[in-house]
């Protein structure tokens, strides 16, 4: 068996040195959408979205050994040894990003991972508590096997952590609708207004603008729509929660798929239930982005046929 590569210093915990920082901006926040009326807040809101972050980072301390074992077990299979060197953390920072990214794409389009990540974009609000709600269930729904193909080329695990952790603190400024476009950082970054559009429900913005830090591979993979200035976003998800209840909230996409996966009728509905896109159904009576945005393009093409 082969030992990883230590790094060659000590690896603070990212995140939990960004809590201070976390709050002070939040307070910030309120502060200035009070006095600009720009934004919103609403306080039950607000305390779901801590209760939901509060309890991602128990659930962390419960079972978050299961994700790190399995990247130190990969580890050990590693096809390079690739140490703590500048093109190695260079390369790791792309890697790491674009595992994100891919992490988050399917989170989206497959329901079982879906069932995780939809609590991030429960609220129907969008300020800096927003980016504090977060899943309980993400380790136990297996959201970190995007990851392990990096320390199986040869990262080491605790690099792919860091960099997971430094992402993971650079989304959280982004989660405002105080900051208005960026000019040309907007090529590269991921930014508010690129991340606004990702957490919207108009159909014109579904399934959207899915970076982690860098917006470019949005651009590659074709999945990134722009902010525009003639539709007021509205935010939450397709079938909103109505409820502020953190247990409701954290756990109501995997009672759903219980229920459907106990009355379904074959073992194919079963896949469809688990596997297929959020909002999936055996008659298609449901539904789906896909479904919404094809509506959309027909509207919209039906209005520009009147118009003629």
């Amino acid at each position: 068996m082969r030992a990883p590569i230590e790094p060659p210093f000590e690896i603070p915990p990212i995140v939990t040195y960004a809590v201070p920082a976390f709050v002070l901006l939040i307070i910030i926040e309120m502060i200035v959408v009070r006095a600009t009326h720009k934004g919103r807040y609403q306080f039950v809101d607000s305390a779901t979205s801590l209760s939901m972050g509060l309890g991602n980072q128990v659930a962390k301390v419960l079972v978050g050994a299961v994700a790190v074992a399995a990247y130190y077990w990969v580890s050990q299979y590693r096809l390079f040894d690739l140490g703590w060197t500048w093109p190695v953390l260079v390369a790791c920072f792309f890697a790491e990003d674009l595992a994100y990214y891919w992490m988050h794409r399917v989170s989206h389009e497959r329901r079982w991972f879906w069932a995780s990540h939809v609590i991030h974009h429960s609220s129907q609000h969008y300020n800096l508590t927003t980016a504090l709600r977060q899943t309980w269930t993400g380790t136990l729904g297996l959201t970190f096997i995007f990851w392990l193909p990096l320390v199986w080329i040869g990262f080491p695990p605790e690099m792919v952590l860091m960099f997971s952790g430094i992402s993971l603190v650079y989304q959280f400024w982004i989660h405002t609708e105080l900051i208005d476009r960026m000019g040309p950082l907007e090529w590269v970054f991921n930014t508010p207004s690129h991340h606004r559009v990702h957490h919207a429900i108009n159909a014109r913005y579904l399934d959207a603008n899915y970076a982690g830090v860098l917006i470019i591979w949005d651009r590659i993979f074709g999945t990134f729509v722009p902010e525009t200035k003639d539709e007021k976003i509205q935010y939450g998800i397709i079938s909103q929660l109505g409820t502020f209840n953190p247990f409701r909230v954290a756990f109501h996409e995997w009672l759903g798929i219980w229920r459907d996966v106990t009355g379904a009728k074959s073992f194919a509905e079963v896949l469809g239930y688990l596997f297929g896109p959020p909002g999936w159904s055996p008659d298609g009576s449901r539904k789906t982005s896909a479904s919404i945005k094809a509506a959309w393009r027909a509207q919209g093409q039906s209005a520009a046929t009147a118009a003629e």
